[in-house]
């Protein structure tokens, strides 16, 4: 039976100092939060000179995440901790811990997998803010690495959303790991009997970092492709269209029609 306190009913200044806790708790994760975001701009300024390293941005998240929901929680415990008839209840928990933490623990397994996964990720880093991914043949950039999710922004704009625990078990492709310049292919078809060395020509004589090359062959035509590198993950879209489309314009001026362009 529970104890007598259960029942003591809750005074309206039990509602304001629960209330208060919450603000105080929730206002106080903010300044806190937007402290340590002020000083780690400082420091990059003065230690790198400009941003921090995609390592660095990726544990500085991470870190404030858990610095953040920490706060909350004792705001949240010290609220309902104001409350007679939570603390008669929390007594008779404790009383079965190891009970509730059987139930608790199989309940939240998936989420609390991804969060420990979250932590791995952003002290092992095989994948960082900032860097070209490609998980289970979908490619994009890595947007953001929060505790229990990591999203990657796709080509088309759409949002990738993947449960940190998959990340963490599954094979990735890391396009940037070392080296943070992406390269970017475009490629042409044109006729079986066009001067492929003209059309090659063309696109790289201006440009020492673009090569081209025979790609495919078939009756049907000849695929040439144009290869050239941009500074981030984020360029090589635009990067793509501008190549592609100053070739098919050389192409077309210089009258080697192309078939196709991809």
């Amino acid at each position: 039976m529970p104890p007598a306190e259960f029942y003591t009913a809750v005074t309206t200044e039990d509602w304001i100092s629960a209330a208060a806790y919450v603000v105080i708790a929730l206002v106080l994760a903010e300044v806190v939060d937007r402290s340590i975001g002020r000083h780690a701009k400082k420091v990059s300024m003065k230690v790198a000179g400009g941003d921090l390293s995609p390592v660095a941005t990726t544990r500085l998240r991470l870190v404030r995440r858990l610095i953040f929901a920490s706060i909350v929680v004792v705001g949240l415990m010290l609220a309902l901790g104001k409350f007679d008839a939570v603390r008669g209840l929390a007594t008779g928990v404790l009383a079965s811990t190891a009970v509730i933490g059987v139930v608790l623990g199989f309940a939240a397994r998936q989420t609390l997998a991804n969060g420990i996964a979250g932590i791995l990720l952003a002290i092992t880093q095989p994948i960082r803010i900032g860097d070209l991914v490609t998980f289970e043949e979908e490619t994009g950039e890595v947007e953001d690495v929060k505790l229990t999710y990591t999203y990657i922004r796709l080509d088309d704009g759409r949002r990738l959303i993947v449960p940190n625990e998959r990340l963490a078990s599954s094979s990735i492709k890391n396009h940037t790991i070392l080296d943070p310049r992406v390269q970017v292919e475009v490629s042409v078809w044109l006729p079986p009997d066009a001067d492929l060395d003209r059309a090659m020509e063309l696109i790289t004589d201006h440009d020492e970092e673009i090569t081209a090359a025979v790609a495919e062959a078939d009756k049907e035509g000849v695929r040439l492709i144009a290869t050239t590198w941009t500074a981030t993950p984020r360029e090589r879209g635009k990067a793509a269209a501008e190549l592609r489309l100053r070739w098919l314009r050389l192409l077309r001026e210089h009258g080697l029609s192309s078939v196709e362009a991809s």
